[in-house]
């Protein structure tokens, strides 16, 4: 019974914050102190995070082969946190207070809604695709990103990005180009499923 509710749980959690519209933002934890619940710390050393910051943690999850995921775990990238929870404890890791975490899955036919990137449940429809990217700061033009690079086994693709910055970002795939919107703003999204794959 216990191992039922503890699915039940995190089935809920991956309703909540895998990708998803976005829902009530639980309060935002300051920098450099992690908020958790009771059990927090013993769920990162069962996990392999241990001893990890919140850039770390999310680089390495986003990496994972899908294959390799644990169902049993959680992990959503907020603006200034990522969130990890297994149904029964849950713990909040700051990311920094001068980068933001953009998780970007480009697609050519089929993708979803998606506002908080969820490190172990999002799936894009290209995985291990060779991608150019380049994102841009709207206001200043600074280039931000210019890079080629490999969608990872989850189809989409991270960058840390600046804070505060209103951008465009452009992907190019083979002959098809998209481009989209993004914000590291406060409230700014950490998943962009928006950016449309076509030719020229």
């Amino acid at each position: 019974m216990k191992r039922n509710m503890i699915a039940l749980g995190v089935v809920v959690l991956l309703l909540l914050t895998g990708c998803s519209v976005a829902g009530p933002e639980s309060s935002r934890t300051s920098q450099g102190e992690s908020a958790s619940t009771a059990g927090g710390s013993t769920l990162l050393a069962d996990f392999g995070l241990d001893g990890m910051d919140g850039k770390q943690i999310v680089d390495h999850l986003d990496r994972v082969p899908v294959a390799r995921r644990s169902a049993d775990l959680v992990a959503s990238v907020r603006a200034d946190h990522v969130v990890l929870a297994d149904g029964v404890r849950e713990v909040r890791v700051p990311l920094g207070e001068d980068r933001f975490y953009l998780s970007v899955a480009p697609y050519v036919d089929r993708t979803h809604d998606c506002v908080y990137h969820s490190l172990t449940t999002c799936r894009g429809e290209l995985a291990g695709k060779e991608v150019r990217v380049r994102a841009v700061d709207d206001v200043t033009g600074e280039v931000l990103v210019e890079e080629r690079t490999t969608t990872f086994d989850n189809g989409f693709v991270g960058f840390w990005l600046p804070r505060g910055v209103n951008g465009s970002i452009e992907v190019a795939y083979g002959d098809l180009t998209g481009r989209s919107a993004f914000s590291t703003t406060e409230d700014g999204a950490t998943c962009l499923t928006t950016l449309r794959l076509t030719e020229g």
